[in-house]
């Protein structure tokens, strides 16, 4: 069977993977870009946004395992737009008309609306449904490749609490938020399940990768 994967969720050292308050402007509210700079150096984000150059090494390397062997993702409604867009007929996105997923994507949300085709072969599929239901459908929809839990951190922690995650990478950056969303609430123990595996990098960040025990 296909495996459900997390790739590249930053939290900060006090566990949020967003802060307050998320709007138009600012996708990750007061976090600003501070969780995603460790990636934004590196060869893989200049050539997924077209540009040259770039950083290898470490981080980029973990930074490439997103796209490999992808065959659907999930996201919630907070990664697709801000607070409010399914008031908004014409929001498509964050990501502009070729948006990085090539895949369909499939978003968790209180309210649907007709399917989004966009370039580059992503479609936005909108379902209001359980993380074991949506996962069936974006498996059928994956064709036998992985589905990708996309974000944000309430639906990552929900299919983490559903048992329903195979391999997450967790990057730790040394920042304090103090206020937002936490990635691990409520998952006391849940490290049992998994192989566990720490690897700092010189940027500052550490990768933590979690394998379920049973693959």
């Amino acid at each position: 069977m296909s495996l459900v994967r997390v790739h590249n969720f930053s939290i900060s050292l006090d566990g949020f993977g967003t802060g307050e308050v998320q709007s138009h402007d600012e996708p990750f509210g007061h976090a600003g870009e501070r969780l995603h700079e460790w990636m934004f150096t590196t060869r893989f984000w200049h050539e997924m946004t077209g540009r040259p150059g770039g950083t290898g090494g470490l981080d980029d390397a973990f930074a490439r395992q997103f796209e490999p062997g992808i065959g659907a993702e999930i996201m919630g409604a907070g990664k697709f737009g801000p607070p409010g867009w399914h008031e908004d007929p014409e929001w498509k996105g964050w990501w502009g008309p070729n948006p990085p997923f090539h895949t369909p994507t499939f978003v968790l949300t209180h309210h649907p609306r007709p399917s989004i085709e966009m370039e580059g072969g992503t479609t936005f599929h909108f379902l209001e449904t359980s993380p074991a239901e949506a996962l069936g459908t974006a498996r059928e929809a994956a064709g036998g490749q992985d589905v990708r839990i996309g974000g944000g951190p309430t639906v990552v922690r929900d299919f983490l609490a559903a048992g329903l995650v195979d391999r997450l990478h967790v990057v730790v950056v040394p920042i304090l938020l103090g206020r937002g969303v936490r990635l691990l609430d409520g998952l006391e123990g849940i490290e049992k399940g998994y192989e566990v595996e720490a690897t700092s990098s010189p940027t500052g960040v550490t990768h933590v990768t979690f394998t379920r025990t049973d693959l």
